[in-house]
C-alpha cells in the first residue's frame, strides 16, 4: 500500500512556533529599550534658564568710587613712611647683636620718647629711681636666621617695647610701641605677638610681622576671658541681700479686744475663748503590712 502524500504548505505560510518565538523576542526588546540602563542619559524635561550672578549697581554713578581697603602688613606702611635709620654713633664689632650694651643702645636711639629719656637720665644721677630695662630677648623675627634684640623700658607712666635688627654692623630699630604694664609677649615662628589686658574681662592680642622693612601690625583682636562681670552691687555688703523684716502686729489691749464697747452703765460681757480657726486633722491610719 502506498504512503499518503505529505501535506503541502501554502506559499507564504509561517509556522506557529516561529510566530511565538518572534513575539517573545519583540517583548524582550521592548523591555530592554524601555528600561533606563544604570549611568545612562535620562530626560528630565526642559532645562532651567541660567541666571547670571547679581552685580553691584551704584545709586549715584557720578560719584567717585571709594578706595578698596588695604589689609595691614601689605607694605602700605612702608610706602608712606621712610625706612628706619640706623642708630647713630653705634657700631657692632663682629656683627654680634647679643654683645650690644642695651643701655647704651637705648640712650643713643633718637626714636625714644622724652619720658624714656628722662627716665634713663635719672638713673645716672642722684635719683634712686632706676628705670626697669628688661633683659633683652633674642629671636629671629626677620626670617634671615639671625636673632633680633627685644627689650622694654618701664617709665613711671607707660611701658615701651623696642625691637632692633642688625644690618651689616649697624643697629636698626624696626619696632617701637607702647604697651600695658602687665603685658606679655611671645613669638610664633618669626612673628611677634603681644598680649595686653585692656579691660577687666578683655585681652587684646596684637600680631606683628616683618614686611621687609619693619615689623608691621598684621592683626589686632579683643577676646573675652570667659568670666562674666558682676551684674549686682559690689562690696562686702553685697554678699547677702538684705531682706525686709516684717514688723510684729501690735497687740490690741483694752476694751477693744472683746468687741464693741458696752453702753454706759451696761454690763460688761465676759470674754469667750476664741473659736478654733481650723478643725484638727484626722489621724493618719497606716495599713498593717501583709503577712
Amino acid at each position: 500500500m502506498a504512503a499518503p502524500p505529505a501535506p503541502r504548505r501554502r506559499p507564504g505560510a509561517v509556522p506557529v512556533a516561529a510566530l511565538a518565538g518572534l513575539v517573545v523576542l519583540l517583548a524582550l526588546a521592548a523591555l530592554a529599550f524601555g528600561r533606563a540602563t544604570p549611568g545612562g542619559l535620562r530626560d528630565h524635561g526642559p532645562a532651567h534658564p541660567v541666571t547670571p550672578p547679581p552685580v553691584p549697581r551704584p545709586l549715584w554713578p557720578d560719584l567717585a568710587p571709594s578706595p578698596s581697603p588695604t589689609p595691614p602688613g601689605s607694605g602700605s606702611a612702608g610706602a608712606t613712611q621712610a625706612p628706619p635709620e640706623p642708630v647713630p654713633d653705634l657700631t657692632v664689632p663682629g656683627r654680634d647683636l647679643t654683645a650690644v650694651d642695651v643701655r647704651a643702645l637705648l640712650t643713643k636711639d633718637p626714636a625714644l620718647t622724652p619720658e624714656e629719656r628722662r627716665t634713663l637720665g635719672t638713673s645716672t644721677g642722684s635719683d634712686a629711681r632706676a628705670p626697669e630695662i628688661r633683659a633683652p630677648e633674642f629671636r629671629d623675627l626677620t626670617g634671615d636666621g639671625r636673632p633680633e634684640l627685644i627689650t622694654t623700658v618701664t617709665t613711671p607712666g607707660p611701658v615701651f617695647l623696642h625691637v632692633y635688627t642688625l644690618v651689616e654692623d649697624r643697629v636698626v630699630p624696626i619696632l617701637s610701641v607702647q604697651v600695658q604694664r602687665t603685658f606679655n609677649a611671645a613669638t610664633i615662628g618669626s612673628d611677634l605677638v603681644l598680649y595686653e589686658s585692656t579691660g577687666v574681662y578683655v585681652r587684646t592680642t596684637s600680631h606683628y610681622r616683618w614686611d621687609g622693612v619693619r615689623l608691621v601690625l598684621l592683626e589686632r583682636k579683643d577676646e573675652g576671658l570667659g568670666v562674666l562681670p558682676p551684674t549686682g552691687p559690689t562690696g562686702p555688703d553685697s554678699l547677702q541681700t538684705p531682706t525686709a523684716t516684717p514688723k510684729p502686729a501690735a497687740t490690741p489691749s483694752g476694751p477693744d479686744v472683746v468687741g464693741p464697747r458696752p453702753a454706759p452703765g451696761g454690763a460688761v460681757p465676759s470674754p469667750r475663748a476664741p473659736e478654733p480657726t481650723s478643725r484638727p486633722s484626722a489621724p493618719t491610719v497606716t495599713p498593717e503590712p501583709k503577712r
